[in-house]
C-alpha cells in the first residue's frame, strides 16, 4: 500500500444517529476507500478477507480469524480490492457512557492505547463465539426502535467489549494474572493522568513497582517500553488537538503539561518527523 499523499483524500467521518451502528459485510469489496478520519470508534470483526488496512500510516494485512480495533481521532483506509466478511462496529463515547460501570476498565485497555491493540488474531472457538454475539447485536439493532433500545445495544456491547478484553489478555503470553493487571491499570493511568505528568516513575510509584519492572513489563506485553506508550497518548492528544480544534500550539502545549510551546514543538517532531504547525496545515489545506 502506498504511503504517499495519505492526507490528501481526507473524509471526515458523518454522524451515526445515537453514536451506535453495526453493519453486516458480506463479502464487502472496498474499491475506492478515501483516508477516513474517526469521529466514533471502530471494531471490525474479519471471518473472511484479505487486502489491507493503512491505520495512521502503518499498514496491517486483512485476513480472517481477526479484530481491529480503531480509536476515534485516528485515520484510516483500506487499500483498492480488499474484502472483508463480517461485522463492522461503531459507537461513540456518549453511547458507551450506556454501558454499566463494570466494563468501562475494558474500554480503557482495548481503545485508551489503540495503537497497541491495533489488531488481534483469535482462533476459530474465539471467532465462532464473537460472531456469534455479533450476530445477536446485529438483529437487535435492525429492529424497530422501542423505549430501551439504546440500552439493550449498551448491554450487547458491554458483552463484546468484555470478551474482546479477555482475548486480548489471554495474548499476553507467559504473563500471570497479578502482572496482567499491572499493565491494564497502568494503561488506565496514563489515559486519565497524562495531562498532569509524563514520567515513568511516577506511574511506577502509584502501581508499587520500580520504573525498570514497569518498563519491561510493558515491553513484554505490547512490545513497547512504558515511555513510548506515555508518548503514544500524548502525541494522540495533541494530534487530536492540531487537528479538530483551532486552540494555538502554546495552549495545546500548556494543556499537555509540557514547561514550554518550544519543548512541546521538539517532542511532536521527534516522534512523528513533522513540527505541529506542519502537521495542523495538512488538514487546513484538505479539500482547498
Amino acid at each position: 500500500m502506498k504511503k504517499a499523499n495519505y492526507f490528501s483524500n481526507l473524509v471526515v467521518e458523518k454522524e451515526i444517529k445515537d453514536s451506535f451502528a453495526v453493519n453486516l459485510l458480506e463479502n464487502t469489496l472496498f474499491e475506492t476507500a478515501p483516508v477516513c478520519r474517526l469521529t466514533y470508534n471502530r471494531i471490525f470483526l474479519v471471518k473472511e478477507g484479505h487486502g489491507s488496512v493503512l491505520i495512521d500510516n502503518v499498514s496491517y494485512p486483512v485476513l480472517g480469524n481477526a479484530l481491529f480495533l480503531l480509536a476515534k481521532g485516528q485515520l484510516y483506509n483500506f487499500d483498492s480490492d480488499t474484502l472483508i466478511k463480517g461485522y463492522e462496529l461503531s459507537f461513540g463515547d456518549c453511547f458507551w457512557e450506556k454501558a454499566p460501570n463494570s466494563a468501562s476498565n475494558c474500554k480503557a485497555v482495548l481503545f485508551n492505547n489503540a495503537a497497541a491493540n491495533q489488531q488481534l488474531n483469535i482462533d476459530n472457538e474465539q471467532l465462532a463465539e464473537l460472531d456469534s454475539l455479533f450476530n445477536t447485536l446485529y438483529y437487535e439493532f435492525s429492529k424497530e426502535d422501542y423505549i430501551n433500545k439504546p440500552d439493550a445495544l449498551a448491554a450487547y456491547l458491554k458483552i463484546i467489549m468484555i470478551k474482546i478484553a479477555n482475548i486480548n489478555a489471554a495474548l499476553i503470553n507467559g504473563i500471570d494474572s497479578y502482572e496482567s493487571r499491572l499493565y491494564r491499570k497502568f494503561i488506565e493511568l496514563v489515559s486519565t493522568q497524562y495531562q498532569t505528568t509524563h514520567e515513568v516513575a511516577d506511574f511506577a510509584a502509584q502501581l508499587g513497582i520500580t520504573p525498570r519492572k514497569l518498563t519491561d513489563l510493558c515491553k513484554y506485553c505490547s512490545g513497547k517500553g512504558a515511555k513510548d506508550i506515555i508518548n503514544g497518548q500524548l502525541i494522540a492528544e495533541a494530534k487530536r488537538s492540531l487537528q479538530f480544534s483551532s486552540i494555538p500550539v502554546k495552549e495545546i502545549a500548556h494543556h499537555l503539561n509540557f514547561s514550554t510551546p518550544d519543548q512541546f514543538s521538539h517532542f511532536f517532531k521527534n516522534n512523528t518527523q513533522i513540527s505541529p504547525n506542519n502537521y495542523r496545515e495538512h488538514f487546513v489545506h484538505i479539500g482547498m
